[in-house]
């Protein structure tokens, strides 16, 4: 019987780097009060072989080859059934990837992989489940109305005996649920905690890359992202995907975080529904309200995201202060952003607004980082502290600056197109936005602006 060296590290449960005694503040990272304790336990004969379950060979060394040698080949891929998981992975999945899914738990990452996978005509798939069992899943199975011959359930959670399946049955394409369930034997602490996570998930990550088969990991985090989350994975997979949204409503919001095979600007709009999760192919029509027209403090403005152009809501409360110190309350958007578009009215528009509370809120539970929502968000915010609603059919575009200059944005001519589908009769976007575009064949009208006080004035005229 080999002998085991017992030792114990320090891992950061932020970063997932290690360190061999206790710090206060993290070394790798530089966040205070993350390191925690682990014992790690290393078989005296596995050196410089495998561990964790997965013995593989290693590949000679080549001779280094220089940028113009190294012929290029198109990375073959399995389209997934759906186009919304096919559009954030970058066309679908890649051979030989890892994809880590990650999110709260009970936002319904598990529903999207199954409904996902029992889509699939063809092909082997080894689903390996560490926390349901399999009556529960053939029960989610039925209620999202399909089955399959080809999905094998395996519930298990020693990462030695999901090799012994793998050997047994050769899949293609290989799904853990949840990476903070599966433990090795090498290791000589819990399941969930950052050693075993990171050797498990490196262990899957040899055999994608040897193998060629797609491994997707689903992973759960807590409100701040530490703790076994895609924090400590996302150097070793190849994409990160985050489901986000809210669990008491039906909406949810598919992006990628890391992706090495396609862009991270992509997201999928998802609906909750009865048997599963539902594609929504208009996002606009689902983040705009059909009710809201005649209020205050209600703007539309036309956002991207990746390729996809939409239209959303943008919702802001401007009321005096009940108390000495105002109130500055987000949803769905950057606060130190609006409290810089804030001093931009207070500053250049001469609107005060020191001492009134201000709630801002992006409708559909959406967060946006495009900067050319500035001009929606400051138009609500004035919408309501005057009490004037914004003409119905408007919709805006375009960044503020410090100065309350509107400065150009991207793919204006996609946005104007948009908002012309969806039958707006106005669109307000900033000075020199329009060149090369026609504006004459267009059905709506496009009105130009090149301060916040010009745009003010067309808007409420």
């Amino acid at each position: 019987m080999a002998k085991t060296k017992i030792k114990t590290a320090w891992f950061c449960t932020a970063c997932g780097a290690d360190s061999p005694k206790w710090a206060g503040r993290c070394p790798a990272c530089g966040e205070w009060g993350t390191l925690v304790e682990e014992r790690v336990s290393t078989p005296a004969s596995a050196a410089t072989g495998s561990n964790a379950g997965y013995n593989h060979r290693h590949a000679p060394a080549g001779r280094p080859r220089a940028v113009n040698d190294i012929e290029v080949t198109e990375e073959p891929r399995v389209l997934m059934p759906g186009r919304e998981l096919n559009r954030v992975l970058g066309g679908g999945l890649v051979r030989g990837s890892i994809i880590l899914l990650g999110g709260e738990p009970g936002i319904g990452k598990s529903t999207l992989i199954l409904q996902s996978l029992l889509g699939l005509p063809k092909g082997t798939i080894l689903y390996v489940s560490g926390e349901e069992s399999a009556t529960q899943l053939k029960l989610r199975a039925e209620r999202i109305g399909r089955g399959s011959d080809n999905l094998l359930i395996a519930c298990e959670t020693s990462l030695e005996h999901i090799f012994t399946h793998i050997e047994n049955t050769a899949p293609d394409i290989l799904v853990v649920d949840s990476i903070q369930t599966i433990a090795t034997d090498t290791i000589d602490s819990s399941a969930g905690s950052v050693s075993q996570v990171r050797e498990c998930a490196a262990a899957l990550q040899r055999y994608a890359k040897e193998s060629g088969v797609p491994v997707i990991l689903i992973g759960h985090i807590n409100k701040d992202g530490a703790i076994a989350g895609p924090k400590v994975l996302e150097h070793i997979v190849d994409a990160v995907l985050q489901f986000e949204g809210d669990r008491q409503h039906m909406y949810r919001i598919l992006r990628a975080i890391k992706n090495r095979f396609g862009s991270t600007a992509e997201l999928g709009i998802y609906e909750m529904i009865q048997r599963g999760l539902r594609e929504v192919a208009n996002p606009s029509e689902l983040l705009m309200s059909t009710t809201s027209g005649d209020l205050s403090g209600v703007s539309v403005g036309v956002t991207v995201e990746g390729m996809r152009p939409f239209l959303i809501e943008v919702q802001a409360l401007v009321s005096t202060a009940a108390y000495g110190t105002p109130q500055r309350s987000v949803t769905g958007f950057d606060a130190r952003r609006m409290n810089m578009l804030l001093a931009v009215l207070e500053k250049r528009a001469g609107f005060k607004l020191a001492q009134k509370d201000v709630f801002l809120n992006i409708a559909g539970g959406l967060r946006v980082n495009d900067p050319a929502l500035d001009l929606a968000v400051i138009a609500a915010i004035l919408s309501s502290n005057v009490d004037m609603t914004i003409p119905a059919g408007f919709c805006l575009a375009g960044e503020v600056g410090l100065s309350g200059e509107l400065r150009p944005v991207v793919r204006i001519d996609q946005r104007i197109a948009e908002a012309e589908k969806l039958g707006m009769t106005d669109i307000l976007v900033p000075d020199g936005s329009l060149k090369g575009i026609d504006t004459g064949k267009l059905k709506i009208k496009v009105h130009t602006a090149a301060r916040v006080d010009k745009a003010f004035r067309i808007l409420f005229a």
